[in-house]
């Protein structure tokens, strides 16, 4: 079977994220289809926050969630909660992550996450990455922010497994929050996946398509 139309002609992607496992939450999916699906795919990480540990973690991580891919990681050290307030910073950064690739995707918050932080990313990914295709990714949390996306990638049972199994073990140091476990990350799978007529998908939002025949 051939990969999702989402899938093809992608061969390079920036992964953008607040805090360190933000960007497994929303694409975790998503970047293991692409990493199975893609030879030579080139991916560029960029975390703004997160203590040595928690960076240590996400490095772990993008190099479980994408096996085989061409890596390259920028993982900054901005306050957490405060990146609204480090506007120009966070701006350079994004600037900065183009320099290095300016790839096909770029994933992201969306800019109606209620949380400040995820929000700002999502405003601001657009203004940086003008030619790339900009998928905003959702995360689960108690503000029950969750919209109603419009682009959706349907996702094989093992895939949504392995999603989970992967964010246990990759973060370990977030075990202990209430809201970390198998319900909340296959449940949303699951309702992304009725929504799409699948078992489990995940869903971003997406602004803008360009589409093109031949």
């Amino acid at each position: 079977m051939s990969p999702p139309l989402l899938l093809n002609g992608i061969r390079s992607v920036v992964a953008l994220g607040a805090h360190p496992d933000d960007i497994e939450i929303g694409a975790g999916g998503l970047l293991l289809s692409l990493a199975k699906a893609t030879p030579n795919l080139r991916v560029h990480y960029v975390l703004m926050t997160g203590n040595a540990e928690r960076r240590a973690e996400a490095t772990s991580a993008a190099r479980t969630f994408l096996p085989g891919a061409a890596l390259t990681f920028a993982l900054h050290q901005l306050p957490d909660g405060r990146l609204p307030g480090c506007w120009e910073t966070v701006k350079n950064h994004l600037h900065d992550a183009a320099a290095v690739l300016m790839p096909d995707l770029v994933v992201c918050h969306t800019n109606q996450d209620a949380h400040q932080d995820h929000r700002l990313l999502g405003r601001l990914a657009p203004t940086v990455f003008r030619s790339a295709q900009v998928l905003y990714y959702e995360i689960p949390k108690w503000d029950g922010d969750f919209g109603r996306p419009n682009l959706y990638l349907p996702m094989p049972e093992a895939v949504a497994r392995r999603k989970v199994e992967l964010l246990h073990t990759s973060y370990p140091s977030q075990k202990h929050h209430d809201w970390w476990d198998d319900e909340v990350f296959l449940g949303l799978a699951r309702l992304r996946g009725m929504e799409c007529r699948a078992r489990y998908a995940e869903a971003f939002f997406c602004d803008k398509i360009v589409a093109t025949l031949g």
